[in-house]
């Protein structure tokens, strides 16, 4: 028995070591080109001293040592996790605090612009670094390379759903080879596998699983045959087989941040924080919102007086299309767009409801024949919807937040999905970066459901700027 515990103690070959060796020689030549850099536009020749040399011939074995010690190769956060850059911002510091000693007992008075040079570029080159290798192990993990054979344990129904979140993930770089679920499960229908993963045992029978297939994780999620004892024992016998252990708090929709370990006397709770609609972030949410959308209106006016000439020549009708809206709290408001559809376009839309290729409470028509020829240019490129940018200032609506929505939409809500209301509705947000038309009617609403419950001042910044490339692509509406 010991024998064969101490056989699973080390895997060598697995996907984090190839990652870890990438990212070590790249931190090394990192190391090595920014430090001769700072040595060229920092001090003058003259004093270019043995200090200087000592210090630069170190500095990339000195900066990959910092790394490591700020938990920047940490297997846990390759790949998955925005520890890894913030590790770098330590490593920085960290750095930046052994050139103030080293220059105290080495007596050199280190030029400003070499600082400045080797802690900047140290930091940009180090998250960049990350950034392509992130992006390098996710193209491989799309592919089906790089992934980690993974054993699910947990009741069936449980099981099953992770299952698909897993597979609908690859960049977590998790691959699903056996499943542990247990018998107790009678509303099952398949007793030999789940969502295509074979069934090997009940959940107290994890270990020979992880064994039979040579998993490198184990993922468990709710079961009551795994609490306390139980789960501790199997942590204790996956540790000896050197094979990680995740748990599935079975929370969805929550992001990282907002989640944390609080101890106690003999067990890890964890703490999930409010989400931040307290008054003081909605303040700061519209005050953001207002200022960029006053600078956005002004910068944009000549564009914006150029398309409302253009719709006016080309066809005749009013410039601005208006439309009631529900917003906040259930509040009606009228929506501004620029008109990209034929006068009568509410007319004839009876007659095409039975060409509708969006989802089942929205109707989408790739060539809808209503759209004028400035339209189809306008919404590619999502310029018909500037004029929400005086919505913005008006308050009504935020650059950022839930899809706005008809009433006629909102009526159809589940009541779950009338938290989205808590919300100004956006201009943009996670359904305008993640498919738009393409949603059905339930991932549109999680999407908005999940702003809602995680939104913060960092992660509107991030949606505009993905919004913006999207824009640029061209990858509008029909």
């Amino acid at each position: 028995m010991d024998g064969d515990i101490f056989a699973h103690s080390h895997r060598s070959g697995t996907w984090a070591d190839k990652y870890t060796r990438r990212l070590l020689g790249l931190d090394f030549l990192v190391g090595g080109l920014v430090v001769t850099l700072a040595l060229i536009i920092g001090p003058a020749s003259a004093d270019v001293g043995r200090g200087y040399i000592l210090a630069s011939l170190a500095m990339p074995i000195v900066w990959v040592l910092t790394l490591a010690m700020s938990r920047a190769y940490e297997r846990r956060y390759l790949g998955v996790s925005d520890e890894e850059y913030r590790a770098v911002g330590r490593a920085t510091i960290m750095l930046l605090g052994l050139l103030a000693v080293a220059g105290l007992f080495v007596k050199v008075q280190w030029s400003r612009m070499y600082v400045i040079t080797l802690i900047v570029g140290l930091f940009l080159l180090g998250v960049l670094v990350r950034r392509l290798m992130r992006h390098w192990l996710h193209h491989n993990r799309r592919s089906g390379v790089l992934m980690q054979r993974t054993v699910v344990v947990g009741r069936a129904d449980a099981v099953a759903e992770l299952i698909r979140n897993i597979k609908s993930s690859p960049d977590q770089g998790m691959e699903p080879v056996a499943v542990c679920t247990s018998a107790m499960d009678s509303n099952w229908n398949s007793t030999t596998d789940i969502d295509g993963v074979p069934v090997l045992g009940t959940p107290l029978e994890a270990i020979s699983a992880v064994d039979l297939c040579d998993a490198e994780v184990v993922v468990v999620t709710s079961h009551p045959e795994l609490v306390g004892k139980q789960l501790r024992r199997l942590a204790w016998a996956l540790e000896e087989r050197g094979v990680e252990l995740v748990v599935s708090t079975g929370l969805l929709d929550v992001a990282g941040p907002r989640l944390s370990i609080r101890q106690s006397t003999d067990m890890s709770l964890l703490h999930i924080e409010r989400p931040a609609a307290t008054r003081r972030s909605v303040i700061l949410k519209s005050l953001m919102d207002r200022t960029l959308a006053f600078f956005l209106i002004l910068g944009l006016s000549p564009l914006l007086i150029a398309i409302a000439i253009a719709i006016k020549v080309t066809d005749p009708g009013p410039v601005i299309f208006k439309q009631k809206r529900v917003g906040v709290r259930g509040d009606m408001f009228t929506i501004f767009k620029f008109r990209t559809m034929c006068v009568d376009a509410e007319k004839k839309l009876e007659s095409l409801l039975h060409m509708s290729e969006g989802n089942s409470v929205q109707f989408k028509l790739k060539r809808d024949p209503r759209i004028t020829g400035i339209g189809h240019f306008l919404r590619k490129y999502s310029l018909d919807e500037l004029p929400q940018l005086f919505n913005v200032l008006f308050g009504t609506m935020s650059l950022v937040g839930p899809r706005p929505q008809s009433q006629a939409e909102v009526e159809q809500y589940e009541p779950d999905a009338m938290r989205r209301l808590h919300v100004r509705p956006g201009m943009t947000g996670l359904w305008q970066i993640s498919g738009r038309s393409d949603l059905d009617w339930e991932q549109s609403i999680r999407l908005d459901l999940r702003y809602v419950d995680n939104w913060s001042p960092i992660v509107d910044l991030q949606i505009l700027f993905r919004t913006f490339r999207a824009v640029v692509a061209g990858s509008g509406a029909y």
